[in-house]
């Protein structure tokens, strides 16, 4: 009797690991390494939540496995990204590494997944490096690189001015954007007079006005961020530039119009994506948007929208089977995704190719107005895989 009881005991619990080990063969885990605290927070958010919508949008499952996410919050700190994203790899055995914003610790959890091998979707960090000399296999981005914002500035200024000062603040993103923007500026018959710079995060801007009104430059290109944004746009139009010497840059009238106030009005940007895009994609995820989150997504939603786009475009390839990993990267290679930012395709370095629009600042949107740059790819010269 006795016997009979501990047979029946081990078949049960035989049965449950095998129910558990089955349900566990189901999900497909993604790890989401974004800031959900600090500066960059809502940025963050915005990506998980776009993510997030892609996917709920296929009924929370791809190719018939469902999808667990497990998020970390990165803190925007480079000295935690390594231990983080081998947490993320090793410990939770996430399918894909998704993430971040800032640079610093993308490039920590590139190197982390270049010499892991696990896949990895980058949604923000434009650091260059990461589809250039860090490129690899299993790295893709969904973004933008920072040579792509400068440089699409700078065919846009080129298209009306013949002679620029830039203006940046002393860091990488900073040297890459600038040096994207004289590239193409230069290209279209331009004069870059003078480049300015100052410490990050140092937001003293009046010595640099100063010396544009000195220079008198057709127009300024200019890359700062955040708050330093809305900063500079207000001294440039206390000092009295603002309407004599138009100033451009790619990300500066994103997400802080409201605060800028008059001082941005009329600006001209160029960037991947406007409020409002013209196209059936993009009008049916905004309303899906909103209906989810009760407001209007940003570029970087759209940002995380297409990072799922990218791996569910992977994962069907292989009919949810992640042990055909080069199969799942020679589709995400071939994706041609229908983004809200319009056709979105990859570059041999897994860069996005993807058209760099021109957007004019009008109450608190950034309306297209034209095209800057169609299909623009980074040529990642070092990218050498």
């Amino acid at each position: 009797m006795r016997r009979k009881f501990s047979l029946r005991l081990l078949a049960a619990v035989a049965l449950t690991c095998t129910s558990v080990g089955a349900y566990a063969a189901d999900d497909v885990k993604v790890g989401l390494m974004l800031p959900y605290s600090g500066t960059f927070a809502e940025l963050g958010q915005n990506i998980t939540n776009g993510f997030k919508l892609a996917i709920d949008q296929k009924g929370g499952k791809i190719a018939g496995r469902t999808i667990e996410y497990v998020e970390l919050d990165d803190e925007s700190a480079p000295a935690k990204a390594n231990e983080n994203a081998n947490k993320l790899i090793r410990r939770d055995n996430v399918d894909v590494l998704v993430g971040t914003v800032h640079s610093g610790v993308a490039l920590t959890m590139a190197r982390v997944a270049k010499n892991t091998g696990a896949l990895m979707i980058i949604p923000n960090a434009g650091a260059n490096e990461l589809t250039g000399a860090l490129c690899s296999p299993n790295i893709f981005r969904a973004s933008f690189s920072n040579w792509q914002a400068g440089y699409a500035v700078g065919a846009l200024m080129a298209q009306k001015h013949k002679t620029a000062v830039s203006l940046a603040w002393n860091y990488a993103a900073g040297d890459e954007q600038t040096a994207g923007f004289k590239e193409a500026f230069e290209a279209g018959g331009g004069k870059v007079l003078k480049h300015l710079s100052l410490p990050f995060p140092n937001t003293e801007f009046q010595p640099l006005l100063t010396e544009i009104a000195t220079l008198q430059p057709d127009a300024v290109y200019a890359f700062v961020a955040g708050a330093a944004q809305v900063k500079l746009t207000k001294d440039y139009e206390a000092s009295g530039l603002k309407d004599k010497i138009p100033l451009y840059g790619a990300f500066l009238t994103e997400g802080t119009l409201e605060a800028q106030g008059s001082s941005a009005q009329g600006m001209l940007t160029a960037l991947h994506y406007a409020d409002g895009l013209d196209n059936p994609k993009n009008q049916a995820f905004i309303e899906a948007y909103k209906k989810a989150h009760g407001e209007t997504p940003d570029v970087f939603a759209v940002q995380g929208y297409d990072s799922a786009q990218l791996f569910i475009a992977g994962l069907e390839a292989v009919n949810g089977d992640t042990s055909k990993k080069e199969d799942m990267i020679r589709a995400m290679e071939n994706a041609k995704l229908d983004s809200p930012r319009g056709p979105l395709s990859f570059s041999k370095s897994h860069n996005p190719v993807m058209n760099m629009y021109i957007r004019e600042a009008r109450g608190d949107q950034n309306v297209m107005v034209g095209i800057a740059v169609e299909a623009l790819a980074d040529p990642s010269p070092d990218c050498k895989r």
